[in-house]
């Protein structure tokens, strides 16, 4: 007597449904994430976390801005606090300066400044808080932003497009360069025609031989040496 076999030839067709069913489960599942994915990283992103410094870097940060000067405006750091601190004690008016004789002996003409510490200062600003990031890695800096599309505009209007751009950044041949080496918008790069043919040209070579920005930011700057995560900037004298 031969065996029965344990699934009858009724069985077959129920196994190929049940089999199509779990494919086309899975295959909308796999597209659910996917269009999730595309909607929460292009079409509707989410604001970038501002960077926090801490208690050690925020000092840090405080002496290389008294160098350049900054502690004279109107910020909230710690030494700006401290000053106008002792101020309010002493009975003077905490905006008030004292008077000072100008001197360039001894003065240091470097710019040093993290990509944290770049971003920090970006984060002050309210507006650009949650907007804006930049990316320092070697002779190139990169910055992605956020910008609102007025809801009257024809196409995706009161919708975030997300921008993103990179500009080498070195000194080359006793000269600063500076080259823009593209923009996307929603990661589809932007055409260098639409961007007036500026993509891979040396601002500073095309334009710095004429008066305006680039020849005096070419003719004020002694070097710039842009590394993962650092920027330095040797001004001339």
């Amino acid at each position: 007597m031969e065996p029965v076999p344990a699934d009858g030839p009724q069985d077959k067709p129920r196994r190929s449904r049940m089999r199509l069913f779990l494919i086309v489960l899975v295959t909308i599942i796999i597209t659910a994430g996917i269009t999730y994915w595309i909607l929460r990283a292009w079409i509707f992103p989410s604001e970038f976390t501002p960077v926090k410094l801490s208690v050690k870097e925020e000092q840090v940060l405080d002496r290389k801005l008294e160098r350049l000067d900054s502690l004279q405006t109107t910020n909230t750091r710690g030494y700006a606090k401290a000053r106008q601190s002792k101020q309010a004690q002493d009975g003077q008016d905490a905006d008030y300066l004292e008077p000072e004789a100008y001197s360039e002996e001894g003065a240091d003409r470097s710019i040093s400044l993290t990509e944290r510490e770049l971003n920090s200062l970006v984060a002050k600003n309210t507006d650009l808080a949650r907007k804006l990031a930049i990316d320092l890695s070697d002779n190139l800096m990169s910055a992605k932003l956020l910008i609102p599309v007025d809801e009257d505009f024809p196409f995706m209007g009161g919708q975030i497009l997300k921008v993103r751009a990179g500009v080498e950044m070195a000194y080359r041949d006793t000269r600063p360069i500076v080259v823009l080496k593209g923009v996307s918008v929603m990661g589809v790069p932007v055409p260098n025609a639409w961007l007036g043919g500026l993509k891979n040209i040396d601002l500073v070579e095309q334009y710095g031989t004429d008066a305006g920005f680039w020849k005096a930011f070419a003719d004020g700057v002694e070097h710039i040496d842009v590394e993962d995560g650092k920027i330095l900037i040797q001004l001339k004298e």
